[in-house]
C-alpha cells in the first residue's frame, strides 16, 4: 500500500479521535450548565460513558479538561462530582460574571452586527411564548436563554472573553438552572423576560450602558431568588 495513504488513513483516525473527544467534552458542558447533574452529585466514568452513549476513554479526558476549568471535582475513589456551591462562593462568582459579562455586552452595543441582533431579538421572542405557557418546557427555557446570552456575548468580537464566560457559566450553571427545575418564582415571575428586553434594547440602539443595565438586573434578580432560599449553604 502506497505510504501517502497510510498517512491520510493515519490522519484521518486522528481527526475522527479528537472530534469525539471534543463533541463529548461539549456534551458534559451541556449537561452541567443546564443543571441536570447537581452540585455534591457523584459521577462515575462509566455512568457518564453510557449516558452519552460513548467509550470511557474520551470521557476521561473531558472530565480531566472539566476539572481542571473546576466544573468537576476528582474524588479518590475514581469518582467525580460537580463542585459543591456555598453563598458565599455563589456571590463572588455573580460578582465576576457582571464585571466580564457586562463588558461583553457593552462591547456588543456597539460591535454587534444586524444577523446578531436579528438572533438576539428571536430568542428573546421564543423564551417569551415558552415562559407564558401553562406549562412551560424547562429544559427549553435553559436551552433558549443560554443561547441568548451567548448570542449577545459573542456579538461582542472578543472570542477570548466569551470563553472566559463560559467557564463561570460551568461553575454556576448547575445552580442557576437546577433552581429553574425545582420550580423557582423565576418561572412563575419570569423577571428574566422584563431585562432581556432591555438588554436586547441597548443592544439595538448600540447603547452600552443599556446594555449592562439589562445584563445586570437579570443576573441581580436571578441571584437574589435563589440566595433567597434554603438551597445554598452558608
Amino acid at each position: 500500500m502506497p505510504q501517502s495513504l497510510l498517512a491520510d488513513l493515519s490522519q484521518v483516525r486522528k481527526i475522527e479521535h479528537a472530534t469525539l473527544s471534543e463533541r463529548v467534552y461539549r456534551d458534559l458542558c451541556e449537561l452541567i450548565q443546564a443543571g441536570q447533574v447537581r452540585p455534591g452529585q457523584k459521577l462515575t466514568l462509566k455512568g457518564l460513558a453510557d449516558a452519552l452513549g460513548t467509550s470511557p476513554m474520551p470521557v476521561r479526558e473531558a472530565v480531566r479538561q472539566l476539572a481542571a476549568e473546576g466544573a468537576l471535582e476528582i474524588l479518590p475513589n475514581r469518582a467525580m462530582r460537580v463542585p459543591l456551591m456555598t453563598k458565599g462562593k455563589f456571590r463572588e462568582l455573580l460578582k465576576i460574571r457582571l464585571a466580564l459579562e457586562g463588558l461583553a455586552v457593552e462591547h456588543a452595543a456597539l460591535h454587534i452586527d444586524e444577523r446578531g441582533l436579528a438572533m438576539v431579538a428571536s430568542l428573546h421572542d421564543s423564551l417569551c411564548v415558552e415562559m407564558h405557557r401553562k406549562t412551560p418546557n424547562v429544559d427549553v427555557i435553559i436551552r433558549q436563554n443560554k443561547q441568548l446570552h451567548f448570542a449577545a456575548y459573542q456579538g461582542s468580537g472578543m472570542p477570548t472573553l466569551v470563553t472566559l464566560i463560559e467557564g463561570l457559566w460551568l461553575q454556576v450553571g448547575p445552580v442557576i438552572n437546577l433552581d429553574l427545575r425545582a420550580g423557582s418564582r423565576r418561572l412563575s415571575e419570569a423577571p428574566a423576560l422584563l431585562h432581556h428586553g432591555v438588554l436586547l434594547k441597548g443592544l439595538q440602539q448600540h447603547s452600552a450602558a443599556l446594555a449592562r443595565e439589562g445584563l445586570a438586573g437579570d443576573l441581580l434578580s436571578a441571584a437574589d431568588m435563589i440566595l433567597a432560599g434554603d438551597g445554598l449553604p452558608d
